[in-house]
Order: structure tokens, then sequence, then C-alpha cells
């Protein structure tokens, strides 16, 4: 890894808690739903749309500089009168149906109440701040878009044939908001412009809670992959087709569902997960013995190789089944994501900054796929967690106390202070 100098900063600078939680607050209110208390800004809707012009008034009052480019990505920019690769600080803002009110949004605006300290500390730093809000990191069409386009990962097939589960068109979504698809494939960021990534989220887990923790420092987010599945049997009348002379489908499922604690236990580690998320059984009635079953297996892991691992021990132990059960078995790979590991000097600061602020902190891996994934890939980057509630996340109750996001957005900013002091 490229070793980033240290650089000694005044510690202990402060953020506004008031003005960052009324500002979360604020943004909450769009896409809010009365109804359910959820929130609903999923990408290029036009709660998310007007969330992102939210955002550019905001940075814009904080005097910066604001823009969004061709994937919606949202930019402010500070101290850009210094002619060197930035300290990008950021998350996201688009929502899943019926989220909360922290997941993404905290990091955004805890980069831009960052900016705010500095400038009302009138801090001289040795290169520029940038703040982003990728675009759909949510993955409504697929992926982490917005990201990913920064990065140079999208590709013209892909944009042609995104879609949401419903089958809209990245393409006319983004139209419908005035926005040009095909620009996308220009707008890649070079990375030599970019100092280091630092992103601040809620955990969506239960780990920091649990154990009492201030700060969850990560080192690394894991890996993932999509498979679909299919076990083809025979459909058959429930009434008269003896239990030992059936083909069916959903024993199959079943027995390879008890199969996955030995999997893992046998190859896997204490971060991998494996998990039937999607079922659809066929023909569907009540009286009918299952000739079909449609399901997802979604595998994770830090390692590439041990995600290997599982994939490889999914597959012997699913045929082994369809076997025993006179089934056809088939699966399709949708999808599969590297592990990415953060940089050992952002891991480094942000365990620092915790200790000089008195906070208790661990470093662990994500299990969630987050934006500092991609930007791992092509920068140094790194993460820090602040606990959830009940590990809630996605959900209208998802919250955070706010300790918890002063203390993670403190950290947050004595880092990236840092970070900017370097040559």
């Amino acid at each position: 890894m490229t070793k980033l100098k240290k650089a000694a900063t005044k510690q202990s600078l402060k953020v506004d808690l008031d003005r960052l939680r009324d500002n979360l607050y604020e943004l909450a209110k769009i896409g809010y739903n009365e109804e359910d208390k959820g929130i609903y800004r999923t990408a290029f809707s036009d709660a998310d749309m007007e969330a992102r012009r939210w955002l550019v008034e905001r940075i814009e009052e904080s005097d910066g500089k604001a823009h969004i480019d061709e994937a919606g990505n949202v930019f402010g920019k500070w101290f850009d009168d210094i002619d060197k690769p930035s300290v990008l600080v950021g998350s996201h803002t688009d929502s899943v149906p019926a989220g909360g009110m922290f997941d993404g949004a905290l990091g955004v605006l805890a980069g831009l109440e960052t900016a705010r300290v500095l400038k009302d500390q009138k801090f001289k730093p040795k290169r520029p701040l940038e703040l982003v809000s990728f675009a759909d990191e949510e993955g409504l069409f697929g992926g982490m878009f917005g990201v990913q386009a920064f990065c140079g990962k999208v590709t013209l097939d892909w944009m042609k044939t995104a879609s949401t589960v419903e089958g809209l068109r990245i393409f006319d979504a983004m139209e419908a908001q005035g926005l040009e698809p095909m620009k996308v494939l220009n707008i890649a960021r070079k990375p030599e412009t970019i100092h280091a990534f630092l992103e601040l989220h809620i955990e969506q887990g239960p780990v920091l809670e649990t154990k009492g923790l201030n700060i969850g420092v990560v080192e690394g987010i894991s890996g993932v992959y999509k498979w679909v599945v299919t076990l083809k049997g025979k459909a058959n009348h429930a009434g008269t087709a003896p239990m030992n002379m059936r083909s069916d489908a959903f024993m199959g499922l079943v027995d390879f569902a008890h199969e996955i604690p030995r999997i893992i236990e046998e190859d896997g580690t204490e971060n991998s997960r494996l998990t039937v998320g999607m079922v659809e059984l066929k023909p569907g009635n009540p009286h009918t013995v299952p000739g079909e079953v449609e399901f997802s297996i979604v595998g994770r892991d830090m390692k590439n190789s041990i995600m290997r691992n599982l994939a490889n021990s999914c597959q012997k132990v699913l045929a082994t089944i369809a076997r025993r059960h006179n089934l056809h078995f088939d699966f399709a790979e949708h999808s599969w994501l590297d592990p990415y590991q953060c940089h050992e000097d952002i891991i480094d600061s942000f365990s620092r900054q915790a200790k000089a602020l008195d906070l208790s902190a661990v470093v662990m891996p994500s299990g969630a796929g987050h934006d500092t994934q991609f930007m791992a890939e092509i920068v140094p980057a790194g993460m820090i967690f602040v606990p959830s509630v009940g590990g809630i996340s996605h959900a209208p109750d998802e919250w955070t106390n706010w300790p918890d996001v002063e203390n993670g957005a403190n950290v947050l900013l004595n880092s990236v202070a840092e970070f900017l002091m370097q040559n």
C-alpha cells in the first residue's frame, strides 16, 4: 500500500452537533412518508433529485463550490485555490424504500459539517477538501452506480441494460431528470487527483451497541456474490403421491438450508455469511407437490479465496442433494464483487483520533457494501462506523443516538484535518 505521511494537527476539533442534527432532520423531510414514517429517496426519483439540489444549496451556503455531474453525484469543494490532490469525504443520500434518516445521509452531512468547522476555525490546509454524495448507492439499478461511474467502472453495455426489478431502465430514469446518460461514460475521475477518501456511516448491525463501543474502524469491506439456483423435480398430487416416491423440489431447498452452518464451519470464517433470501415455489398450489423451486444464495467474506471455497462447497452440496431427491440442479451467478481492504494509514488515523477523543474503538469488518469498497480500488480509502440502535437499518425505526453521531463526526473531522495537512 502507498504510505501516507502523518501530519501534526491541532487535536480535538469539535463539530457543531446542533447544526448537524438540524441538517439531518431537514434532509429527512425530503421523501418522508407520513403513513409508514419511512423515507423514500430511491435513485433518480423526484425526491432523490430534490435532496441533491438541497445539498448543493447547503454547500454553496457554506462557501463551497458545488456541482452535480451526469451520474447524479453531488460535489462540493473548499480551499480549491490549492493545486494538490484533494481529501474526499462523503457517502450517499439516496435511500431504500421506507428507509431511515441516517443511512448514507450521516456521512454526507458530517462531511459538510467538517468543511464548515474548518472554515469557521480559519483552518489553513495544505490541500483541498471535497465532499461527495454518490448516486444510487443502494443499488436500485444494480451495483453502486454513482461511485462506479466516478471510478470508471460503468460500461456502455451496462448502461443500456441496467433496470429496476420492475423494468424501469436507468437510461429512462436519468433522462426524466434532465441528465444525459451517455455522458456518464466520460466522467471517471483520475485517481491522482485524490489524496484519500474517508467515509462515516452507521454500522447497520448490532456489534458496537452490544459491546458498548463508540467507534468501529473498518478494516475492510466484505465481498459478495449472488446466485439464483433452480432445483427441478416433478409436480404431483399432494394426496396421492407417496412420500418416498416424490421428486419434491422444496425438500431439496430444505436440505440445503440445513447444510449452511456446516458449510460455513468447514469452509468459511467468522466473517462468512450465506443467506437464502428469495424463494419461489412452482406451481405454488397448496395441494401440489412443488415441481420446481428457484431461490437466491448470497455469500460474503473478507477474502476472495474463502468466497470461492464457499461457492464451491454450495455447488457440491446442491449437486448431492439433487441426486438424493431426483432433482435437476442449475444455477446462474448474477454478480461477484471482490472484498476490499481499507488503507492501513487511514485505519491508523481513525484509531488514533478516537483515542485522542477518549472514545472506545474496535477494528472490524463491514459485512455490508459501501462506496468505500470501490474507492479503495483506486485511492487510499477508509471508513468508520457508529452504533445503530438495535442493529436496525433500512427501516423507518433506524436510529443512532445523538452522542454517537457527535462522536463519529468528531473522529471524521479530526482525521480529515490530519490528511489535509499532509504534504
